[in-house]
């Protein structure tokens, strides 16, 4: 079964759809699940595959999507109705962020047949296939999405920590999508943990929508820094452990120490940015500004030298000027970023920010553009100064995989897929680096 492309864009999921049909015509009662956007969303859809299964369901794709941006809605509109053109008899179920942030618009969609709220779609009782046509009835939160080790040739597991968010940013739908932050209790983790690590799977991936929330919900004074330590005591079976997007503000003193005393916690942590200057940053009422970026990616650095950064980051927000952008740009080599995902503003209707005075779309595409050239720059160097170091493959596939940094290695020689390889960097192709086994 071809693999849902992560990341989607509109011709990969199309590519996707068209080779899942091409099979599906062979083999009829095929269940498959899309999934569109962030980490978390893939997560769930392996719980999704696992409920829908459950409940006998069959013949069927259900559609996990995102509505983080308008271009994401609209990708997922498009592989739906590329999916119901290459098989009109196929039941199309819609759930994910999307399925709440524009639940009219795809009510309307007749290729649409069933619509599972986003708190739902964790629960078996979503897709018995008796269920009526349309949307089903909202309800409480389900249970928490438990990844489970079905996942083919995988070497990367991800773990759901926590979901929600209780930040009230004005560019964004998230909240409405997801509701308010909750924390999965520490020993559901690891218990978690253990089972993906016991089963073989050498690296372990913490996320959640605002992953540094987790625990603030308790009342107590563990957070998340507090859990990745608990994490890797109670499971010394876990090979390798790595955090999904932080919030920069949020990065307690227990994580730093983590990072600075556990070799096993990855030296790569993706940053929820969004922006490089100060006051484009409060009118997107996010609560940190570009010294606390600063700060953080120089203090870890410090403590763990071989770090490396990603970050999300906005082009063309609301009143954006050129100067305003140019912080963005700067900000990229002063914190010395070597992964941007990268953003057009999208106008989001009921957010403060879509009431604010507009950049010109092309103007915000244009700014995206040279955001990512200035990204791919940023990488091609933190990439050329690999060459010589001694890193640890994370074999993904034959001879190719990532290094704890999550470079992507190609080596002289193949090795057996989730195994961890000494190997020394010897240089760079395109955006991967070369290396020969140590």
């Amino acid at each position: 079964m071809p693999r849902p492309p992560r990341g989607v864009s509109y011709r990969a999921a199309a590519a996707y759809i068209s080779g899942l049909y091409e099979i599906c015509g062979k083999y009829p009662n095929v269940l498959d699940v899309l999934s569109f956007g962030c980490r978390l969303n893939h997560a769930e859809s392996q719980t999704i595959r696992r409920r829908a299964s459950e409940a006998g369901l069959a013949d069927a794709l259900v559609v996990n999507s995102c509505g983080v941006t308008a271009e994401a809605v609209r990708q997922v509109r498009q592989s739906i109705r590329a999916a119901k053109r290459a098989n009109p008899t196929r039941t199309v179920i819609l759930t994910g962020c999307a399925a709440e942030t524009d639940r009219g618009s795809f009510l309307a969609m007749p290729e649409v047949d069933r619509i599972v709220p986003n708190a739902r779609k964790l629960e078996t009782t979503s897709y018995r296939q008796g269920s009526a046509p349309g949307a089903v009835e909202d309800g409480p939160a389900a249970d928490w999405a438990a990844p489970t080790p079905d996942q083919g040739g995988w070497v990367r597991a991800f773990v759901e920590v926590q979901n929600g968010c209780d930040h009230t940013c004005t560019f964004c739908v998230i909240p409405v999508g997801r509701g308010r932050s909750r924390s999965r209790p520490a020993s559901a983790v690891i218990d978690d943990v253990r089972r993906l690590a016991v089963a073989g799977y050498p690296e372990i991936v913490l996320t959640g929508v605002d992953l540094t929330a987790w625990g603030s919900d308790f009342g107590a004074e563990l957070r998340l820094g507090g859990l990745v330590r608990a994490v890797l005591t109670a499971v010394p079976e876990v090979v390798r452990l790595r955090l999904s997007s932080v919030d920069p503000v949020e990065v307690d003193s227990d994580l730093l120490a983590a990072f600075a005393d556990e070799e096993r916690l990855m030296p790569h942590l993706h940053l929820s940015l969004q922006h490089g200057d100060d006051l484009i940053l409060r009118r997107m009422r996010r609560r940190h500004r570009r010294a606390d970026a600063l700060a953080l990616t120089d203090r870890l650095r410090r403590l763990r030298p071989d770090m490396v950064f990603g970050a999300d980051v906005i082009a063309g927000f609301p009143t954006e000027t050129e100067d305003m952008f140019r912080n963005t740009l700067t900000i990229v080599e002063d914190c010395d970023l070597s992964f941007l995902h990268v953003f057009p503003y999208s106008q989001r209707p009921g957010t403060t920010a879509a009431r604010m005075p507009q950049v010109e779309r092309t103007v915000a595409k244009q700014r995206a553009a040279e955001l990512r050239e200035c990204g791919e720059r940023a990488l091609i160097a933190q990439l050329d100064r690999e060459c010589g170091q001694l890193r640890g493959v994370l074999v993904e596939r034959a001879n190719r995989g990532r290094s704890e940094q999550f470079f992507r290695v190609e080596l002289g020689a193949e090795a057996p897929v989730g195994s961890v390889v000494r190997a020394r960097i010897s240089g760079r192709q395109g955006m991967r680096l070369t290396a020969m086994a140590a």
